[in-house]
């Protein structure tokens, strides 16, 4: 049987891209292209940097060395914050890196000076949201550390917001942000270049003014990727939401009940899945499974498709009504979690569509 696949037009990635960027810089921001989500594709930053985007964000140095072995020679931010054990890497792939421990900080300075480069970091400081960061009353003796090691240059101060915790970025934590930016400035005599408080989830704070002046900096992955704020998953305004389409193949068409019968326990990954007994119902059968996507992210194109579950190797669909048969591929509009699993497994299929060049 055909393969998953995941297709990716790259048309629709530029557009994203260029509506974001100009939002941001009618603010004053720089863009960060994050291509994370999408495992570091060389055609998706290729069409980010064509959007606008000024460096491309990665999370994992082989993504990073993947655009790098495509030929991309646009700069690279390291976002999550480095290993100990992989100093040397880092500063050998990334020009820049997030970082929130003085111990990883002075690894990075060694391998920048046995390297002869300078390697530089966003300080990333605690505002809520509970991942990373230093906390607010550590960071001017953190900062004294950190400018106090050579081959690194402290060239920024980010915070993270709306990924753990769920925590939006608000004018209250932004101000906080820019205050605590200044308060390194003064406390140093420096001038820092980024002040990085902005993510997909920034995007209404942007559009309404609300962002401090200071933050000049963001990073930028799902609302590029498919065209979403973050905090409520709407659409943004004049993006499109149809950068990637998940495809998979009808393996088997048949009237079953719609709810299970004997006696239940857990299913195969230790949940207890509720069904509505509605009868005999049409279902298909599909060659995508847990493997492959998240399935509770998936959108059938067809609204006359339901998911209804699944598991490691299959997916499971109510057809009410929709003309179906065996063979069939059936699409799906991935969320950015069925989005990362599909990108991340090596059991589908990727395949890039370069429409025209918004």
């Amino acid at each position: 049987m055909a393969r998953p696949s995941l297709t990716i037009d790259t048309a629709a990635i530029e557009h994203n891209a260029r509506v974001i960027t100009r939002l941001c810089a009618a603010h004053g921001m720089t863009v960060v292209g994050v291509t994370k989500a999408t495992c570091g594709h060389p055609e998706v930053a290729r069409a980010m940097l064509r959007g606008g985007v000024a460096a491309i964000g990665e999370s994992r140095l082989e993504n990073i060395r993947r655009l790098r072995a495509a030929g991309i020679g646009a700069p690279m931010v390291l976002l999550r914050v480095p290993t100990l054990s992989q100093a040397e890497a880092v500063v050998s792939a990334a020009a820049l890196s997030l970082d929130s421990e003085l111990t990883v900080l002075a690894a990075l300075s060694e391998a920048a000076v046995r390297r002869h480069r300078v390697h530089e970091v966003i300080l990333m400081v605690e505002l809520g949201d509970l991942r990373e960061g230093i906390l607010p009353d550590d960071l001017i003796p953190f900062t004294a550390a950190a400018l106090q090691l050579p081959g690194i240059r402290v060239t920024g101060l980010g915070t993270n917001l709306a990924c753990l915790g769920g925590v939006a970025p608000d004018r209250e934590n932004m101000a906080r942000l820019a205050a605590l930016a200044r308060a390194v400035e003064t406390t140093f005599d420096l001038r820092l270049r980024w002040v990085s408080g902005a993510n997909s989830s920034a995007l209404e704070l942007i559009a309404a003014g609300g962002m401090p002046a200071a933050v000049n900096h963001a990073r930028m992955g799902e609302s590029i990727l498919l065209g979403r704020e973050t905090v409520h998953r709407r659409p943004w305004p004049g993006t499109r939401q149809d950068a990637f389409l998940l495809e998979a193949e009808v393996i088997e068409l048949k009237d079953k009940p719609s709810a299970p019968r004997g006696t239940r326990g857990e299913d195969a990954f230790g949940h207890r899945p509720e069904f509505a007994d509605r009868g005999t119902v049409r279902r298909a059968l599909l060659n995508l499974g847990r493997e492959d996507a998240d399935l509770e992210g998936l959108t059938p194109l067809d609204p006359r498709l339901t998911v209804v579950g699944g598991t490691s190797d299959y997916l499971v669909v109510e057809a009410d009504g929709a003309p179906l048969h065996v063979g069939d591929r059936l699409g799906f509009t991935p969320n950015y979690s069925a989005l990362l699993a599909a990108m991340t497994s090596a059991y589908v299929a990727k395949r890039t569509r370069i429409g025209a060049h918004s």
